[in-house]
């Protein structure tokens, strides 16, 4: 992912010294969780490449699973790949180090870019996919107009577009405050609040800006998926057959289940007072939703669904016959 060329530019003529360098603290403080952390990660993040890659095959090449829902599907594990890919490499070089090393202004800008546009990108496409389930089960006769291939490549796009436009203005608030000469970061990634807090003047109202700015973009989509599954859970009650009812709701379970796993850690970790507030908690807190979550999600969705289930079975007996 890009960010605007000018970019940087623009924030070193606003600091109007040399810019930075942040030193990411990590889990150098931790020195005994620094070894079994680095091999966590490790197989966490291979387990997480793995499976978001075998998601994103079978969805492509399986003709069961080219529908909206798995459409959708894809892009989200394109997303999940990538939003690893931005943390995981790094805080494993920090863990494989007694010290804690530094990081430049430009990376520091970089690695946040990419970061917030993920994240906001992954929020709009589980609102997507909510909204998926309400036009299949709630208008099942307009289903085809409401989620033709032209409406999701546009939700995609629209996914897309509203992680670049939060992460050019989050970035625009948060690196043009000044900040001290060698910055030290208490986190393992240059997150939102722990480098906003760094600032030396001028933090309280981009603070609130882009706390605002942050709620909106998780309260919105999460409400959105609320109001979708209220009128679920309405049309699911509405069904005289007991098996129609446990058949539809198996659709939508998986995607509840990463929903409350999503929202849940980053509303926990973002919208929540700053004062009490515990920095090692903050960075657990952190790991879980940026190198668990992701890995989790394609288990979610292949144990509980058995269309997937189905179409990962056919392809590997199509690749070992004896199988």
């Amino acid at each position: 992912m890009r960010y605007p060329s000018s970019f940087l530019e623009k924030l070193a003529k606003k600091n109007d010294t040399v810019l930075p360098e942040f030193l990411l603290l990590g889990f150098s403080d931790i020195k005994a969780l620094q070894g079994p952390l680095f091999w966590v990660v490790l197989l966490v993040y291979l387990v997480t490449l793995l499976g978001n890659s075998l998601i994103i095959i079978l969805t492509q090449a399986s003709p069961i699973l080219h529908s909206p829902m798995y459409f959708f599907l894809r892009h989200l594990s394109m997303v999940e790949i990538l939003y690893t890919t931005t943390i995981v490499p790094r805080t494993l070089a920090d863990l494989a180090l007694p010290y804690p090393r530094a990081i430049s202004f430009q990376g520091c800008v970089a690695q946040m870019y990419v970061f917030i546009v993920l994240g906001i990108s992954e929020c709009c496409l589980l609102t997507a996919m909510a909204y998926d389930r309400y036009a299949a089960i709630c208008r099942p006769l307009h289903y085809s107009t409401l989620m033709s291939r032209q409406a999701c490549m546009a939700m995609v796009a629209t996914s897309w577009l509203m992680g670049i436009i939060t992460a050019t203005t989050h970035s625009s608030l948060i690196f043009t405050l000044p900040y001290p000469n060698h910055p030290i970061i208490p986190h393992f990634l240059c997150d939102i609040l722990p480098v906003l807090r760094l600032a030396s003047a001028g933090k309280h109202r981009s603070e609130i800006s882009v706390m605002t700015a942050t709620v909106v973009f998780i309260m919105v989509p999460f409400s959105l998926i609320v109001i979708s599954y209220a009128c679920i859970l309405s049309a699911i009650l509405a069904m005289a057959s007991t098996q129609s009812r446990r058949k539809v709701f198996s659709t939508c379970s998986s995607h509840l289940l990463v929903v409350s796993l999503f929202f849940g850690t980053a509303s926990t970790t973002y919208i929540q007072p700053q004062a009490g507030t515990s920095v090692i908690r903050d960075r657990i807190l952190s790991l879980f939703y940026t190198v668990i979550t992701p890995m989790l999600n394609p288990i979610i969705y292949t144990l509980r669904n058995k269309e997937v289930t189905g179409a990962l079975q056919h392809m590997v007996r199509r690749q070992v016959p004896s199988f």
